[in-house]
C-alpha cells in the first residue's frame, strides 16, 4: 500500500504467466478480463486453449436436461459469437493454439458456421488439438425413437459434407445419438486423418449393425450403449485405451484384429439371467493389456472364471492394474482370484462393491419381467494348490463391511499374495440418490482390533490394513479415460 493506493500485483507478473493463468480459465470468464485494460484484451488473444462449450452460456442454475429448443439455437448462436470475437482477435501465426475445443448442439445450420470457422482458423494458425463435442440436446436414449436418430444423423452428414477442411484437421470427435448410413462412419474416419481420439454414444448404423474401424493414428476409442452386433477393430495400429460399455450380445461381440498397442481397457455390461458369461480370454484375445476395469452396474457377474491356460497367460502377462467396479453386494468374491494365477505382473487390485438403488431395478415384478438374474455371484474355486504370487502389493476394497465374505476372501488373497504390503478398507461412497443404509464397517478402534485378528489368525502376513480417509491416489486410479459425452451422460442420469 503507498499512499492509498493498492499495489496491483497481477498485473506486475510477466504475460506468459498471465496467459497461463487465463488458460485455466474457461473462455467466456477468460474474455471478461478483456475489459480490463488494452493489455488484458492482448493477453486474451494470446491463450493457447480456447475451449468454446455451449454449456458455458446455459443460464445460472439452468441444467442441459432442462433447456427448451429455442434456448439451446440461442446458446449455439453464442458459441458462435464467442468463437468469432476470440478467432479474429488472433494474429495468424503468431502463437500456437495448443487446444481448439468446441461443443454444440446439432440444430439448424450452425454446426457449419462453427466448422466453417475452425477450418478458417486451422489454415490461418497452427492448431495442434482440435476437437468437436456435438450433441443432440437429449439426455435419455429412451425416449428417442428411430426417426430422431436417423434425422440427427442426416444433420450431422450435411454438417460434415459441408466442412471437410475442419474435419480433416480434427484430433477428437465425440458424437452421440445419431444413425448413420451403411457408409458414413468410414468415410468420417478417412476424412478425420489426424484423428486420435473417438467417442460414440447411442450411434449405429441401423439395429444390429457392425461396426468396422481403421484407422492409422486413433489412440482412444470410446464406445457405449451402442446398438451393434459386434465392433471390429480391424487395423488400429496406435490405439493405447479403449472403454466398451453396452454391448447387445454376448456372443462375440469385440474382434480383435491388429492393435499392437492395446493397453488399457474398460469393460462395462449389465448382464441378465440369460447372458452369456464372458471369458476374458476370447474377449480380449490378441491383446497384452496393463490396466483393467471390470464394470458390472451391481448386477450378475458377467466374467467366467478361467483355469490357467496358455491363452490367458497371454492376454494377462503384462497385467499390473485391475478395477473390479460395482460388484454386487453379498456374494463370494473368490472368483476374482483367477486374475491373480495368470497375471504374475499384478500390483495392484481395486474392487467396489455396491448395491446401488439409483443403479438397480428393485421393483420384484419388473425385475421378472426384464430377465434380471436373482443370483447375481459367481462359484468357483481354483484347482491351483500352493499357488503364490510375487508382484502384488496393494489391496483396495471399496464398500467393505466386516462380513465372513469380505473376511474370508482378504485371509486368501494374503496367503497368496505374499509380498502383500497394504490393504485399504473402505466404507461404501457416499451416494446422494441412494437412501443410505446400515452397515457393518468397523468405525471403531475397538472394531478394527477385533477385525484385524480375524483377518490375520494363522497367517504370516506383513501387510498393513488401513481404514476410513480414501486417499485422492486412489480416486485417481479409478478414473479411466472417457469421453466429455460420458462423463455428461452419468451426470445427468
Amino acid at each position: 500500500m503507498h499512499k492509498g493506493k493498492r499495489a496491483d500485483r497481477l498485473s506486475a507478473l510477466p504475460d506468459d504467466i498471465l496467459v497461463n493463468i487465463l488458460d485455466r480459465l474457461n473462455l467466456r470468464e477468460a474474455a471478461r478480463t478483456s475489459v480490463l485494460s488494452r493489455r488484458w484484451t492482448q493477453l486474451c488473444a494470446n491463450l493457447s486453449q480456447l475451449i468454446i462449450s455451449a454449456q458455458h452460456f446455459l443460464p445460472n442454475g439452468v441444467l442441459c436436461t432442462g433447456v427448451s429448443n429455442d434456448e439451446l439455437v440461442r446458446i449455439n448462436a453464442a458459441v458462435v459469437q464467442a468463437m468469432g470475437s476470440i478467432l479474429t482477435r488472433r494474429n495468424p501465426g503468431e502463437h500456437t493454439i495448443r487446444l481448439l475445443s468446441t461443443t454444440f448442439y446439432l440444430r439448424d445450420d450452425v454446426p457449419i458456421s462453427i466448422g466453417c470457422a475452425v477450418g478458417h482458423a486451422m489454415s490461418a494458425h497452427l492448431i495442434e488439438n482440435a476437437k468437436f463435442n456435438v450433441m443432440t440436446g437429449k439426455y435419455d436414449i429412451i425416449d428417442l425413437d428411430e426417426d430422431d436418430l436417423v434425422t440427427a444423423g442426416r444433420k450431422f452428414m450435411l454438417f460434415f459434407n459441408a466442412c471437410p477442411s475442419a474435419f480433416g484437421g480434427l484430433t477428437t470427435l465425440d458424437l452421440e445419438n445419431l444413425r448413420f448410413g451403411e457408409s458414413d462412419i468410414s468415410n468420417v474416419l478417412v476424412t478425420c486423418k489426424r484423428l486420435k481420439h473417438l467417442c460414440l454414444y447411442n450411434c449405429d448404423s441401423g439395429d444390429c449393425s457392425t461396426l468396422q474401424l481403421e484407422h492409422a493414428h486413433l489412440s482412444e476409442l470410446s464406445i457405449a450403449h451402442c446398438r451393434l452386433v459386434q465392433v471390429q477393430l480391424n487395423w488400429l495400429p496406435q490405439l493405447t485405451k479403449m472403454v466398451f460399455e453396452g454391448w447387445l450380445r454376448f456372443q462375440d461381440p469385440l474382434f480383435i484384429g491388429h492393435v499392437p498397442l492395446l493397453e488399457t481397457v474398460s469393460l462395462t455390461n449389465l448382464a441378465l439371467s440369460h447372458s452369456r458369461m464372458v471369458e476374458l480370454s476370447e474377449f480380449l484375445s490378441g491383446t497384452s493389456i496393463r490396466d483393467l476395469k471390470l464394470e458390472f452396474n451391481s448386477e450378475k457377474i458377467w466374467v467366467q472364471p478361467e483355469c490357467p491356460t496358455q491363452r490367458l497367460a497371454s492376454v494377462f502377462r503384462q497385467l499390473r492394474f485391475v478395477n473390479l467396479a460395482n460388484l454386487p453386494q453379498g456374494y463370494d468374491l473368490t472368483w476374482t482370484i483367477f486374475i491373480l494365477e495368470v497375471a504374475p505382473l499384478l500390483k495392484e487390485l481395486y474392487m467396489t462393491v455396491s448395491d446401488h438403488a439409483c443403479l438397480t431395478e428393485t421393483d420384484k415384478e419388473k425385475r421378472k419381467e426384464g430377465s434380471y438374474s436373482e443370483n447375481k455371484g459367481v462359484e468357483w474355486d481354483s484347482i491351483t494348490t500352493g499357488f503364490q504370487h510375487q508382484s502384488m502389493t496393494t489391496l483396495v476394497i471399496i464398500g467393505f463391511e466386516s462380513e465372513d465374505c469380505f473376511v474370508s476372501y482378504i485371509r486368501r488373497v494374503m496367503v497368496a499374495a505374499v509380498n502383500l504390503a497394504n490393504v485399504f478398507l473402505y466404507s461404501r461412497l457416499v451416494c446422494g440418490k441412494c437412501e443410505e443404509k446400515p452397515n457393518r464397517y468397523p468405525w471403531t478402534k475397538r472394531q478394527r482390533v477385533s477385525l484385524k485378528r480375524r483377518l490375520i489368525a494363522g497367517i504370516e502376513s506383513f501387510a498393513i490394513f488401513h481404514f476410513v480417509g480414501m486417499r485422492v491416489a486412489h480416486i485417481e486410479k479409478m478414473k479411466y479415460p472417457q469421453c466429455s459425452l460420458l462423463e455428461a451422460k452419468r451426470s445427468f442420469t
